[in-house]
């Protein structure tokens, strides 16, 4: 199979659903203005264009596959994370390669200051299908996707996604709870945590994580203890510091990804304190390089190429009309312990 969706075929509109033709008479344009607005094509006025997703939105519009996609699978991140991202397009593209399709992507805050919003231009290229990586992405763009026929997996969202959607994601609470588990073996009880910013599911399923495994122990967490910020390494940097400032400082830190605990390991640096011998920090991601710093990190491992693999398969199988066995996979994560942790300075 070349070029060709891996269905082979077209699929039909579903009794009842409403045409193009029924939706341009809504809008009270031409049927070729709405085709211009589902195929994210210029030439339509600003809100005329809203006014036709409004109504594809409302009365639940899915495009027939009367036209070919091309031969790819788009990735649309929410912000391209350097080995992270790579370890997800590596999963995708040995799934698709098999169906000889190529993979594409499209960084969406690289593209918030073009005139084209990145769904038009999405949708100009119709792709055999979309996965959305980290997706924070309005409702609207979900409709306006969905109306146009391009089937999409969400990986690793940011929130809920739509019921429609399939997801694929790690077990971050239970990678959580491994490790707060870990610092409690090794005897830690003033155990801080960095989360990452809580309007995100992911972040606050590993903090609730923690702290359910610190009650369980009879070691509750401090709430004095706990600070939230994005998965960046200067968030990492200041809340560290801030932690490190404290009267009663904490003996270790969990943090809510890698890049917060690199943070947090130059927050130490600047103070004096020691790692592992002062002060425990653990990451959450297990990207390539922290098995490279001083000392290496102890961190969760996330399996993205797997991630990206499952999604892909779920993509396709969506693009061939396959019944999904589960709308919702999530992978299993795994505590890689280094040299970043040790017991507390007082055993």
């Amino acid at each position: 199979m070349t070029g060709k969706p891996p269905d082979g075929g077209r699929r039909g509109r579903r009794p009842g659903r409403p045409t193009m033709a029924a939706i341009a008479r809504l809008a009270g344009v031409s049927t070729p203005t709405v085709s211009r607005v589902l195929n994210g094509r210029s030439g339509v006025a600003s809100e005329t264009r809203r006014q036709v997703e409004a109504l594809l939105r409302e009365h639940g519009y899915r495009r027939p596959n009367s036209v070919a996609p091309a031969a790819s699978v788009e990735v649309v991140f929410f912000g391209l994370e350097g080995h992270l991202t790579i370890s997800i397009m590596r999963g995708v593209e040995s799934v698709v390669r098999r169906q000889d399709l190529v993979v594409g992507f499209t960084d969406v805050l690289s593209r918030a200051s073009t005139e084209r919003p990145w769904a038009q231009q999405l949708l100009q290229r119709r792709p055999v299908g979309m996965i959305a990586a980290h997706s924070s992405f309005a409702p609207q763009e979900h409709a306006l996707l969905t109306a146009s026929g391009i089937p999409m997996v969400a990986l690793d969202p940011a929130g809920m996604p739509p019921d429609t959607v399939p997801s694929v994601g790690a077990a971050n609470w239970s990678g959580g709870v491994a490790a707060a588990r870990h610092l409690l073996e090794l005897g830690h009880r003033r155990i801080a945590v960095i989360a990452g910013p809580l309007k995100s599911l992911v972040a606050r399923a590993r903090l609730e994580a923690c702290r359910a495994a610190m009650d369980a122990a009879g070691v509750p967490l401090d709430d004095r203890l706990v600070r939230s910020g994005e998965f960046f390494f200067e968030r990492g940097l200041a809340l560290g510091a801030d932690l490190l400032r404290t009267t009663d400082r904490p003996t270790a830190i969990i943090c809510g990804n890698d890049l917060q605990a690199l943070g947090v390991y130059e927050a130490a640096r600047r103070a004096g304190i020691a790692i592992p011998d002062e002060l425990s920090v653990i990451g959450f991601d297990d990207l390539e390089f922290t098995s490279w710093c001083g000392p290496p990190m102890t961190t969760v491992r996330q399996p993205f190429d797997a991630m990206g693999a499952a999604a892909a398969r779920l993509v396709l199988a969506l693009a061939a009309s396959e019944p999904l066995d589960h709308t919702r996979v999530e992978l299993p994560t795994t505590l890689v312990v280094r040299a970043s942790t040790a017991p507390p300075p007082d055993r």
